[in-house]
């Protein structure tokens, strides 16, 4: 499902006021680094992410090659940070009532 520029706005909104919940640095994407992105957004759903400049990689490479392992959606990349979505399968959280188009 591919988000729809209203539910890009929403989103972006959203992650606007959040932090980075995960850090990427010289080790580049880790096996570790994908297992907690993935299980983060099982309880939070949106994901700020942070590339720290030791990293090989830049926050756009980043941010597509972690969507691709764990199955979110990129919203938005803007200079080292970005911001994945993934709807979450829990039932005990509260979950993002996307807009409609």
């Amino acid at each position: 499902m591919a988000l729809s520029k209203k539910q890009v706005k929403q989103l972006r909104a959203m992650a606007n006021q959040l932090n980075p919940l995960l850090y990427i640095g010289k080790n580049d994407l880790t096996d570790a680094a994908v297992k907690q992105a993935s299980e983060t957004m099982d309880s939070h759903e949106l994901l700020k992410v942070a590339v720290q400049d030791g990293s090989g990689l830049t926050a756009k490479e980043a941010a597509d090659k972690l969507a691709g392992q764990i199955g979110a959606q990129v919203v938005q990349v803007i200079g080292n940070r970005f911001v994945l979505y993934r709807k979450s399968s829990r039932n005990d959280i509260e979950h993002i009532r996307l807009a409609r188009e």
